[in-house]
């Protein structure tokens, strides 16, 4: 097997796994901050599309909520990409957990340091949850003016003393009396703000007003990161928890059934309602497959390093073959998206399997790290998609809103295939800089989360080239447009932080 794997070195060399960037280094999961960072930016996209007469054709929104009235419908089956951005987001949260608290543990990091460190995350996101939907200029007054954007612009910037990591040479003193300043104008602008509402001096803070997309990842930080901690090194009883979850979830919907796994979906205490709810967890659905491609990932890493620092393996599929590999993903995706949006469910499911046995055949023989990577990745992919595509008719078929179990098993088949795709792009073919900005975005997520309505849209409202845009927004697609350039935008604006060492840590 090696022996013919040699006699294709030629071949392979532009594509060869020995060229290792900075081997002496801590190898980075470049591929991991590609997808979170193509999530973020498809996910600040998705909400600067049109929504009104000049729409964009069903498939460019999420599928429960069509054009042109824009109202959920549940009858409605099927995704669209607009659907795949929040679970490619969760599942690269769960893949990143072995990056974040395998090295703490191997350390000796005590059990009650490290709970300490995810509450404090959970914390922060639910911290995030309620500020960032407080500062937003569309919730601070129906109808914005110069000093709505100014005031969305300073509670953006708030955020920077309370979230930016601090240069480890500044003196504690300073670090932490930068951080009690940021946290003082966050109080006083939550104290403060008014919002509009039935009094005629408008309403003030509600736990009731929070961003229900930051209030589920602070669920997933706490939940997948204790799950994980407790399954380190024994899958099966991660997926044993899986399959406990699994049991709830059925129990309970689509419609719940008398009982005390009834009393127990609905447990939380009203005042906690803001920040938990046992509906949540369901999430985990992709959570959990997350950290097996980030234990996969994990062990990768460190093998590449080893091969790096010693004798690298020789590399057996050729470029046309790891192409093909890469063509294949994609496909996936496509197939996956507009079959079941369709409903062509039988061609779909059956063109899905095909490629399952397709990219399994292009997967044989892996001689090295990067390709046993790609096959246990992609074995993982058609477990999780063969999985959901058989829960489809369940529930009535696919449906982000409100989801169904198919789709959460689809979706972490599909974030797998995403996964194997990034990485050939940046692991094998070298070509990190053709997803440069994806990466940068990727790595300081929560700075384009909360950047998008309060820097970006303050700054073309304060300059009058929000006027402009809505000029050249005059039909649907340039309504597409305009978006585009408002996330490129941003992008640029994360990239540059990013570059500069500037992240927010949540």
């Amino acid at each position: 097997m090696l022996a013919s794997c040699d006699a294709k070195g030629n071949e392979a060399t532009a594509v060869s796994s020995a060229s290792v960037e900075h081997a002496g280094a801590q190898n980075r999961a470049y591929a991991l901050d590609a997808l979170r960072g193509f999530a973020i930016l498809a996910m600040l996209l998705s909400g600067q599309l049109p929504f009104d007469q000049n729409a964009l054709p069903a498939w460019m929104y999420h599928a429960q909520v069509p054009p042109p009235r824009f109202e959920w419908n549940p009858r409605i089956y099927g995704i669209t990409w607009v659907d795949l951005v929040f679970p490619f987001f969760l599942f690269s949260m769960g893949a990143a957990f072995p990056f974040a608290f395998a090295r703490r543990m191997e350390q000796g990091t005590p059990r009650w340091k490290l709970a300490l460190f995810i509450l404090e995350r959970g914390f922060l996101l639910g911290f995030f949850a309620l500020y960032v939907e407080a500062i937003r200029p569309n919730i601070l007054s129906n109808h914005p003016t110069a000093a709505t954007w100014w005031l969305a612009l300073l509670g953006f910037f708030l955020l920077f003393p309370i979230l930016t990591r601090s240069p480890k040479n500044w003196p504690t003193t300073l670090r932490w009396g930068v951080k009690a300043a940021g946290w003082l104008g966050a109080i006083l602008f939550l104290a403060l703000a008014k919002y509009p509402g039935d009094s005629p001096h408008g309403t003030g803070f509600s736990l009731e007003r929070s961003d229900i997309i930051i209030v589920v990842l602070a669920n997933m930080v706490v939940f997948g990161a204790v799950i994980w901690m407790l399954t380190r090194n024994h899958l099966l009883p991660r997926l044993g928890i899986l399959g406990i979850l699994l049991a709830i979830r059925l129990s309970n919907m689509p419609q719940p059934l008398d009982g005390w796994v009834s009393d127990f979906w609905q447990w939380p205490h009203e005042h906690l309602k803001w920040i938990y709810r046992l509906y949540y967890t369901q999430y985990l659905f992709i959570v959990i497959p997350g950290t097996i491609a980030g234990d996969l990932m994990l062990q990768w890493s460190r093998q590449k390093k080893s091969a790096a620092e010693t004798e690298a393996s020789p590399n057996c599929w050729s470029s046309p073959r790891l192409l093909a590999i890469c063509a294949l993903m994609l496909a996936q995706v496509l197939v996956l998206l507009i079959g079941l949006k369709a409903r062509w469910l039988l061609p779909a499911t059956l063109t899905c399997f095909g490629l399952c046995v397709l990219g399994w055949l292009l997967m044989a023989r892996p001689a090295n790290e990067n390709e046993r990577l790609y096959k246990s990745l992609f074995l993982w992919a058609i477990y999780w998609l063969v999985l959901g595509l058989f829960f489809e008719p369940y529930e009535g078929g696919i449906r982000k809103d409100k989801a169904t179990v198919s789709y959460y098993f689809i979706t972490s088949g599909l974030a797998n295939c995403a996964l194997i795709f990034f990485s050939i792009i940046i692991d094998v073919f070298k070509r990190k800089r053709w997803l440069r900005l994806l990466i940068d975005n990727g790595q300081n997520p929560m700075i384009a989360y909360a950047g998008i309505n309060n820097f970006i849209l303050p700054l073309l409202a304060l300059t009058t080239a929000d006027q402009w845009l809505a000029e050249f927004a005059s039909t649907p697609w340039r309504g597409f447009w305009r978006g585009i350039i408002i996330t490129f935008l941003m992008a640029v604006t994360v990239s540059f932080l990013t570059r500069r060492k500037i992240f927010w840590r949540t």
